[in-house]
């Protein structure tokens, strides 16, 4: 299964990157805040559900989150 990463960009830079731990998958990306907050409320549908998604599966398919400066 191939997931996308959202195409919008919040105004600070920063974005919430969830990394595969298999290297035949993607990494997620989100809009986020300095503290690596993310408004939901931004998300598109697809985009919030790859995000609860990839909140679900901290440890399984992915690794924890790191906040990045875009």
């Amino acid at each position: 299964m191939k997931l996308m990463t959202p195409a919008r960009e919040d105004r600070s830079g920063h974005r919430l990157r969830f990394r595969s731990l298999f290297r035949d998958r993607h990494d997620l990306t989100f809009p986020c805040d300095p503290a690596g907050r993310v408004d939901i409320g931004l998300l598109g549908r697809r985009a919030l559900n790859q995000y609860l998604f990839a909140r679900a599966v901290v440890g399984r398919l992915l690794l924890a989150p790191v906040v990045e400066q875009g």
